[in-house]
């Protein structure tokens, strides 16, 4: 049948043609034997939940880098590539690696299969991103080639007296079970040896557990009925793909504590259907039980447990027996296998009180602990604001530059442990963390500021808070009168929500916060004049000429020679004066001039010998100083400082208008706030002006 769709018709904008395919890719069903003949091709079919969880993982690609002389695997799962990076997580590339080796450790069988994987933090350092990423990610997978899973149901004819199936004609397993489980125990070892015949696995096929309990008295009645032959038995058997989902209670499960009476363990392992007591006649034939609590929907998949320590004691003992044994108890049933990922996550005060009650050593000992903190590093953190605040989010104002750079600042050195180097600021701290130089410190030092500050990331402001205070800052009157947003506001707001933040809990702890929000607008002064210097002075033309200028008397200063006076016409003594005030703004001593000036001569030379022209641009040194001394020459013609009177005569604004263009084209400003970073510089000068003058 040819396809009538049309690019752009309805019809083609919903898929129609790939909703078909995939719903018949999803939908197969297939007897006992066509789910044997997939097994052989493709043993991986049959991976339990932690073989798929790693896999899951490592579908989606890894990087590789070195910090600190230690190989970093960055996992890009973590990207949140499902999402287009809705709940991509940033900066915590450690941990993640440490969870992933739980994964593949557990995949292979190593141990850590048997425990509680625990993600332990303070609030809003992506706990719950991480367990919802995962989630989704098993659920995705399934509905591929490589993560299809299968599972069955049982069918029976209506009219068989025996009735195994109650008034049904079919059975869906209420577990999701493996499929392979059906095969008898004195039966597996051959077929477990026939199906990884011929393959080179990672992890080879094994057939662990029993089935359900409705599964298995239905396959013993069907027993009964044929008097043991298995093949019959089977026959009844209908193999079906299954798709994990969190919204349909497959194969996925969140439980969440609540309040203690309202509250018991058969929300984890299920409970009686008193409507089918009367049809089977007793609350103990497990067809007249759901098997539908968290635990037992989760099977094959994932079960998430939020705020997992807040557990009442009842339901620890069945995470208890379901972590180490894989098994839980229903109500009047015996203990049932389950195959699933248990991820819990709790917050600091719930993990001490662990930590401190002795009857809850059992929990301690199952319990692997991945530390999850805060972001120290200034690129990541910027990353999670970036996310929400953005020009595709956000439309009708500008967000100016720098403005969620400070926030972020002043949000990771509120984490950060004080340096117990006495020549080492919190702010030079943050810098070396996020990979800057500071002279007297190497990779190994950074290293070592590491490793003694054991609770860094541990404490401080979450990303939250932030998050909260840039939205008011973005829907306060005074963004809406200007159509802007720049740093103060953010750094008002951050400021003036310290008085009422809960978790800020003492005045000398917001006293501290607010010396560090001090430390932030200093150094946005430092950022902000340095742009503004750098715009004043990008003519490269004027560069240019100083350059050269600069070049003709340090060559004849180096040869001893004299320099041609190009007005005059006059031989005369190399501009000292212009030489040092040109080395002086990158602090050349005078004792060490000479060598400088020779260092240049010497660098010219040799490009000289390769055929190359001299490029002021190529000296990093040399052009800042270049770039320096022509501010400090054009401040003056500019008149920045006359900004502050509003008085500005036409050349001077012409001048001005030059800057601002510059601002808005290389550094992101906008009109707005490109104006009023320069009258804040401008303001600056001034004061420094009249601090000369007093």
């Amino acid at each position: 049948m040819a396809n009538t769709e049309k690019p752009g018709s309805w019809e083609h904008l919903l898929g129609k043609g790939e909703a078909v395919k995939d719903f018949r890719s999803y939908h197969w069903e297939g007897s006992f034997y066509d789910y044997l003949d997939i097994v052989k091709k493709n043993p991986v079919v049959a991976r339990n939940a932690f073989q798929r969880m790693y896999d899951m993982v490592l579908t989606w690609g890894t990087e590789s880098y070195v910090e600190y002389k230690k190989n970093i695997i960055r996992y890009k799962f973590f990207d949140d590539p499902i999402d287009h990076g809705k709940d991509a997580v940033f900066g915590l590339d450690v941990p993640l690696m440490k969870l992933v080796h739980f994964f593949k450790s557990a995949a292979f069988g190593y141990g850590t299969e048997k425990r509680v994987l625990l993600l332990h933090g303070p609030v809003g350092s992506a706990k719950s991103t991480i367990a919802r990423l995962l989630k989704k990610g098993v659920e995705r997978y399934s509905r591929t080639d490589e993560g299809a899973l299968y599972t069955f149901r049982w069918v029976d004819t209506a009219g068989n007296p025996d009735k195994v199936l109650g008034s049904q004609t079919e059975m869906v397993c209420p577990m999701h079970e493996e499929p392979l489980k059906l095969i008898p125990e004195e039966m597996r070892e051959g077929m477990v040896e026939e199906l990884n015949k011929g393959h080179k696995l990672e992890y080879k096929v094994a057939i662990t557990g029993d089935l359900c309990p409705a599964c298995r008295y239905v396959q013993r009645e069907f027993m009964r009925r044929y008097q043991g032959d298995l093949q019959k038995v089977l026959s009844h058997v209908k193999v079906t793909r299954l798709l994990l989902s969190e919204r349909d209670r497959v194969g996925i499960g969140t439980f969440q504590p609540k309040d203690e009476k309202n509250q018991d363990s058969t929300e984890l392992t299920g409970d009686i259907n008193y409507r089918k007591i009367a049809e089977y006649g007793s609350d103990s034939d497990p067809r007249a039980f759901n098997f539908d609590g968290e635990f037992n929907i989760a099977n094959r998949g994932v079960v998430e447990f939020i705020e997992v320590l807040k557990l009442d004691v009842a339901f620890l003992y069945d995470l208890l027996g379901a972590s180490q044994e894989h098994k839980i108890k229903p109500k009047k049933f015996p203990q049932t296998d389950i195959d699933e990922v248990i991820i819990g996550h709790t917050n600091e005060p719930e993990f001490k009180k662990l930590q401190n009650n002795e009857f809850m050593e059992a929990l301690r000992d199952r319990t692997v602990k991945i530390d999850i903190p805060y972001i120290t590093k200034l690129k990541q953190e910027v990353k999670i604001y970036e996310k929400d605040f953005n020009s595709n989010k956000i439309k009708g104002k500008h967000i100016a530059p720098h403005t969620i750079e400070v926030a972020a600042m002043w949000a990771i050195m509120t984490r950060l442990e004080v340096p117990k180097k006495a020549n080492l600021s919190m702010l030079q701290k943050l810098k070396l963390y996020d990979g800057k130089t500071l002279t007297g410190y190497t990779e190994d030092n950074v290293k070592e500021l590491r490793k003694e500050a054991v609770r860094e990331g541990l404490d401080g402001i979450s990303p939250r808070y932030v998050q909260d205070k840039i939205s008011n800052a973005l829907v306060s009157d005074k963004s809406g009168e200007v159509g802007c947003v720049n740093p103060f506001m953010v750094m008002n707001e951050l400021d003036g929500g310290l008085k009422h933040h809960a978790l800020v809990g003492s005045d000398e702890k917001r006293r501290e916060y607010r010396e560090l929000l001090g430390t932030i607008k200093q150094e946005y002064e430092d950022i902000v004049k340095n742009e503004v210097q750098r715009a004043i002075s990008a003519d490269e033309d004027a560069i240019g000429k100083l350059c050269a200028n600069y070049i003709d008397n340090i060559k004849a200063y180096t040869q001893r020679e004299k320099v041609r006076n190009k007005y005059t016409g006059q031989d005369e003594e190399p501009d000292e004066r212009l030489m040092r005030s040109i080395e002086e703004k990158i602090e050349v001593a005078e004792s060490r001039k000479d060598d400088f000036r020779r260092e240049i001569m010497n660098y010219i030379g040799a490009l000289a010998i390769e055929g190359k022209t001299f490029d002021y641009r190529t000296n990093e040194r040399l052009h800042k100083a270049l770039e320096l001394k022509l501010f400090e020459d054009q401040k003056d013609t500019i008149k920045l400082t006359s900004l502050v009177s509003n008085v500005v005569d036409r050349n001077t604004q012409e001048k001005i208008d030059i800057v601002k263009s510059r601002l808005i084209k290389n550094y992101g400003y906008c009109e707005i706030c490109s104006t009023d970073v320069l009258n804040f510089v401008a303001s600056i000068f001034a004061r420094g002006d009249v601090k000369k003058r007093q």
